[in-house]
């Protein structure tokens, strides 16, 4: 057995899941100077107009408030996606609020996207800028941006809505290489409901032209979409995005299903509700992908998410049509080590 899956079966799960997280992180920035001098080898990938140093990112959910975007990099994702921020700072949920499932190599959330808000975001992205000239341009990350709604921001009133993600398009846009709109989390009440292509269209258009108001160059904007969508909401959503000019569509989120599980089921209900991630998602999102590639052609770009942990995994939602990938889950459970196993397995 590896020796982070050891430290991580009989050490890491008896720690609480959001301390270890905050615990990992700092211990990740802080060795950013060493894993930066560990070159990472793959084969860059250009999409929506920008040059990827590898096809694989790290998911929003991660680095919330973009404090280790360059550190993560060094691991060796070719894109970090911060987020989600909203337009105004929120705590998230009550603790506890995140699980591990690991006899599903899964994880339960329920965060309720707790940040600092855009301001406060948009201004570390600012002295971020300042600092860049120090990162060697070819191994630079593409950096999203993941933008949602602010819990207190009533789902039905539309004005409000565009408001919220207008404040956040508005900051964040200078400093994002490509933008992403999430409508698809289970935490914050009402949001999967603007999935509704009625309800998506003003929204997606709203902010493509607040980001174009306030950028000289034009940034790629994308929607995130659940692996709960029926069938045909995701051929609607495909659609949408090729009628409106959508650059691309990341799919897919967590999921509020809890079938197929090997976790008893009386943990799964004491754990409660959450969006549940890892590799229970790698059946749904792989046919999601399909599904979205064989609408859209060739022209869109899919980021694939969801249930990637195995080189083979990576290689199959390559073959059914994703552009690029994220991972999360997989990173938590199999170290930091993982990306470059992952880059290294798709690149040769």
């Amino acid at each position: 057995m590896k020796p982070y899956r050891l430290l991580f079966d009989h050490v890491l799960t008896r720690t609480d899941p959001e301390r270890a997280h905050h615990t990992a992180f700092r211990a990740i920035r802080a060795a950013e100077p060493l894993t930066r001098r560990r070159p990472v080898a793959s084969s860059p990938v250009t999409a929506m107009g920008l040059a990827f140093p590898n096809v694989l990112g790290l998911a929003a959910g991660f680095d919330k408030n973009a404090v280790g975007i360059d550190a993560l990099a060094a691991l060796g994702f070719g894109h970090v996606e911060i987020g989600t921020v909203t337009g105004e700072a929120q705590p998230g949920n009550p603790r506890p609020r995140l699980f591990r499932l690991p006899e599903d190599r899964a994880v339960v959330n329920r965060m309720g996207f707790n940040n600092d808000g855009a301001e406060v975001v948009a201004r570390r992205l600012a002295e971020r800028v300042r600092g860049l000239d120090r990162l060697d341009q070819r191994t630079r990350p593409v950096l999203g941006v993941n933008i949602g709604k602010t819990k207190v921001v009533p789902e039905d009133d539309e004005a409000a809505v565009l408001a919220d993600y207008e404040k956040s398009a508005r900051l964040l846009s200078p400093y994002a290489d490509y933008l992403v709109v999430n409508v698809s989390s289970p935490n914050t009440p009402g949001l999967r409901n603007l999935q509704a292509v009625e309800r998506l269209r003003p929204l997606l258009e709203h902010v493509r032209r607040t980001a174009d108001a306030v950028t000289e160059q034009r940034v790629p904007l994308l929607v995130k979409i659940a692996p709960d969508l029926s069938d045909d909401d995701v051929l609607a959503v495909a659609d949408l995005a090729g009628a409106i000019g959508l650059d691309g569509i990341i799919a897919t989120n967590t999921t509020i299903s809890r079938e197929g599980l090997r976790t008893p089921g009386a943990k799964v209900e004491e754990i409660g509700a959450g969006g549940l991630s890892g590799q229970p998602l790698t059946e749904r999102a792989l046919e999601v992908m399909r599904l979205l590639r064989g609408r859209v052609g060739d022209d869109l770009t899919l980021i694939g998410v969801g249930g990637i942990t195995t080189v083979e995994d990576a290689r199959a939602r390559l073959a059914a049509g994703a552009t690029l990938l994220q991972g999360y889950t997989a990173f938590i459970y199999e170290g930091p080590l993982w990306p470059r196993r992952i880059v290294a397995g798709v690149s040769g």
